[in-house]
């Protein structure tokens, strides 16, 4: 029997959690290696980074340092969190990143909310550091419950990525 998205021929839809739009460094990996990856397996793209345009985010950046700044910045955090929140509501697959020696808390935070919403989330630490808080754990012991409690797995490098990625297309659609 096919799934209602494959009657209507749409793709599905992956939110990346993810720090690496923090640094320039981090971008670059994103948008030239990992993404593309992403994208070749046929997924729409729900990409945290782009959901709120750059000119609201600039409204708050270019406020001198003070109250109105603050002030600025929390109204904008709010469209950021609102458009995130939705995103990941309308998400058939949470891709978390793993990276460094913890997840970043945004990440979880995300990864969290996925998990209480029954969303499949598949996980990616590239970084050979070890993190777990224990021996049986590569990362953070509730985060690695939140993504293995889906039905999701941790992949430690770009290969796993692109097949855990087909493997999960297959069970999306």
């Amino acid at each position: 029997m096919q799934t209602e998205r494959a009657l209507i021929n749409t793709n599905p839809k992956i939110y990346i959690a993810s720090p690496y739009g923090f640094s320039e460094a981090g971008r670059f990996f994103y948008e030239v290696t990992f993404m593309p990856i992403i994208k070749d397996r046929g997924f729409e793209i729900l990409d945290p980074w782009t959901l709120t345009p750059k000119n609201i985010i600039d409204s708050a950046i270019q406020f001198p340092y003070g109250e109105a700044k603050k002030e600025k910045w929390r109204e904008v955090n709010e469209i950021i969190g609102s458009n995130n929140v939705e995103a990941i509501k309308t998400a058939d697959l949470i891709l978390a990143i793993l990276d460094g020696p913890m997840v970043d808390d945004g990440t979880a935070g995300e990864i969290g909310f996925g998990s209480a919403l029954e969303k499949l989330i598949l996980g990616y630490r590239g970084d050979f550091r070890q993190s777990g808080d224990n021996e049986g754990c590569k990362i953070n012991a509730q985060i690695e419950h939140f993504i293995y409690r889906t039905g999701g797995t941790i992949v430690t490098n770009l290969n796993e990525l692109r097949k855990e990625l087909i493997k999960c297309r297959r069970l999306l659609t």
